[in-house]
């Protein structure tokens, strides 16, 4: 890909939607962490925020590296679709289990919704295309493993 102002606008755009989804994500984790009863299950929503953070740290590095500050978050296209995080926090309140993972289910298929788009704009350079891609596939894993809970 050519680098222009366009591109790298772009790309920029497109990395700091996937942040504000992970930042939901990690607020979505750490609420969940704690409404939820069971201990094990807490400490696997902290370590998945953990993970969120994480990715969060990686995509800035990328906007960095296209010489663009990470200090304004204006999310674009991509974090304005995402608020399903923020709309089901009311689920955790009751402390329901059950409708908590369910919670974080939803929570994690739009963040997965919003990966493959931002793969498919096809506005990302090769390295970042490799990093959003890694974040996407351990968010898959994570999805199978809160589906397992579920049942």
């Amino acid at each position: 890909m050519i680098h222009t102002d366009e591109t790298t606008k772009e790309a920029v755009k497109t990395l700091e939607g996937l942040i504000s989804i992970l930042e939901d994500g990690k607020l979505g984790y750490t609420n969940a962490a704690e409404h939820v009863e069971n201990a094990a299950m807490k400490t696997d929503f902290l370590e998945y925020a953990r993970e969120r953070a994480l990715f969060i740290v990686e995509l800035q590095d990328e906007i960095n590296k296209l010489g663009k500050s990470t200090d304004t978050s204006g999310g674009g296209p991509l974090g304005a679709l995402h608020r399903t995080w923020i709309d089901i926090k009311s689920s955790f309140t009751g402390g329901d289990t059950e409708a908590i993972i369910n919670a974080c289910i939803t929570g994690e298929e739009a963040a997965i919704e919003k990966y493959k788009m931002a793969l498919e704009e096809n506005h990302l350079e090769y390295n970042q295309v490799s990093v959003v891609s890694k974040q996407l596939n351990s968010i898959q894993n994570t999805l199978a493993q809160i589906k397992m809970k579920a049942n």
